[in-house]
């Protein structure tokens, strides 16, 4: 057998077990998979049975540093988002096919749910004015972003996709766009691809979109989750705004993902900035051996002593029997306030329960023997994530090792 022939039983073999190739040409919206065929320049060529093929834009096949996920011969999965019109190939991913003239095909367009380019031309009552192929198109205010606009003229002269959502022809067409639908519908298919990936430990790159005194929340692409304000880092933070400012992208850890408790509800996904920084107890007996003395600043102050930052993520406590005053002393607040610089002796370093021990007494002495010190243990790293091959990949790797 040639090695072509092998090449297009593999095809057939592969459209036969494929449920793709059962359907025929999907349609918008319909989430597809299929054999990555070609890399080009600037988009990858799928393969989607039924003798129908998409495009996808590079960026859909990279990873974080910015390597191909994928080799040809692999089967990749992505949703149909349009169709260009010229060729009448299917656009795959965030692509939207763009190119409508007069009203027939804008009511074409309608019917089958593709999206329109459309250019803003200004802010009216209720919402904004949208020139669609040269006609007129109204969007209303809540139909222009997922978001509340507080200005809508900040759209005004940019070009956008829609979804028209209501068509009268006739000698005064009536159109009613939105781009809200295609943004949900982006959102949606984005989340799926996330949910697919998602997992405890799993690190990933989002966007700042709030911040609460609790904690920040952050769009990782489709999918929302949060920081706790304990996991923003390891020193104290009173406000996630110290460290953090809405439209800010931040690299974060997935720390757990709690399944919703009912249909109305989203998963509680639990994200950590801390999990990705070096933990700076593992260092502490290191920089603060017993009966070295050291400079801090008063963090805050408690009945029974002073707490005392030694460096980001890590205070000592200053019992209050060791302020060093000279005199019996009811609280802290007597001798320091929050702020102040102090030089203070280190009396032992507990690393399994996180503590420092120190003393403002400079008369005070210390045996370093005699310091309670615990190692901690180090997490485990984590095993690398093994690579999958696509179903049709497997088949073409099987038939070429045969053939060797």
């Amino acid at each position: 057998m040639s090695e072509s022939a092998s090449f297009e039983d593999l095809l057939n073999e592969f459209d036969q077990t494929h449920p793709q190739a059962q359907k025929g040409e999907p349609t918008v919206g319909d989430k597809v998979s299929g054999i990555l065929i070609a890399i080009g320049e600037e988009f990858a060529f799928v393969d989607l049975g039924a003798k129908s093929e998409g495009r996808l834009d590079l960026a859909a096949i990279r990873d974080a540093e910015g390597q191909f996920k994928y080799a040809v011969g692999d089967t990749v999965e992505t949703h149909v988002t349009g169709k260009d019109e010229e060729s009448g190939m299917l656009l795959l991913g965030s692509q939207h096919g763009h190119k409508y003239h007069g009203l027939d095909e804008l009511e074409r367009a309608y019917r089958q749910g593709l999206p329109v380019q459309g250019q803003v031309t200004g802010a009216v009552k209720g919402g904004c004015e949208v020139q669609v192929a040269g006609i007129r198109a109204f969007c209303p205010a809540s139909q222009i972003d997922i978001r509340f606009i507080e200005d809508l003229s900040e759209f005004v002269g940019q070009k956008l996709d829609f979804r028209i959502t209501k068509f009268e022809g006739g000698r005064r067409p009536n159109l009613v766009v939105s781009r809200r639908a295609l943004l949900e519908e982006e959102q949606r298919i984005k989340a799926e691809e996330l949910r697919a990936q998602l997992k405890e430990g799993a690190v990933l790159t989002g966007t700042v979109t709030s911040l609460k005194d609790y904690g920040a929340f952050v769009d990782l692409g489709g999918l929302e989750g949060m920081i706790h304000i304990s996991q923003l880092a390891f020193g104290h933070v009173k406000h996630p705004k110290e460290v953090l400012q809405p439209g800010q992208q931040v690299e974060v850890s997935v720390l757990r993902i709690e399944p919703a408790t009912d249909a109305k509800k989203r998963e509680k996904i639990a994200l950590s900035i801390r999990a990705l920084s070096r933990d700076p107890w593992l260092d502490a007996i290191e920089q603060f051996p017993a009966g070295t003395r050291i400079q801090g600043r008063v963090a805050r102050l408690q009945p029974f002593g002073a707490f005392i930052e030694l460096a980001p993520g890590v205070d000592g406590l200053v019992h209050i029997s060791e302020l060093g005053a000279g005199r019996r002393v009811q609280h802290p607040s007597e001798v320091l306030k929050e702020g102040d610089e102090v030089t203070a002796t280190v009396l032992g370093v507990d690393l399994e329960r996180r503590r420092i021990s120190l003393s403002l007494d400079e008369s005070r002495e210390v045996d370093p023997t005699a310091a309670v010190v615990v190692a901690a243990a180090k997490p485990p790293a984590a095993k690398p994530a093994e690579k999958t091959m696509g179903s049709f990949g497997a088949l073409l790797q099987e038939s070429l090792k045969k053939g060797r």
